[in-house]
């Protein structure tokens, strides 16, 4: 088991989930069960999925939820993106995003790495 609080990479995830929810405040209302409520579902997945995985028995199953995680980084910048094509986040906001969704997934990358040398 790892210590939760302790991951920068889970760390990161949360903040940038706080940062989403903010960006997405502001989408119109008729989207609040359609691309708002998936971008939410999908940022929180980073971070709740690195954390299942935390708390897993072995390194090979955290390496599955890191995966999962990083899936979800992945749908989550599309998301942005048609987000951004639909005027519903400005440039600026879109790239600050994409900027930390980058981080999170070159970290995830690299952790992914050191724990398959423990395996």
């Amino acid at each position: 088991m790892h210590n939760l609080k302790e991951l920068k990479i889970w760390n990161k995830a949360i903040a940038l989930s706080v940062d989403v929810y903010k960006a997405t405040s502001n989408f119109p209302k008729e989207e609040v069960y359609g691309l708002t409520s998936q971008i939410r579902r999908c940022v929180v997945s980073i971070s709740s999925n690195i954390s299942e995985g935390a708390g897993r028995n072995s390194n090979k199953e955290f390496l599955h939820f890191l995966g999962i995680a990083n899936g979800s980084s992945y749908e989550l910048q599309t998301q942005l993106i048609i987000s951004n094509k639909l005027t519903f986040l400005s440039n600026d906001l879109l790239e600050s995003l994409l900027k930390q969704i980058e981080e999170i997934q070159k970290m995830n990358y690299t952790f992914q790495k050191t724990i398959q040398t423990k395996i």
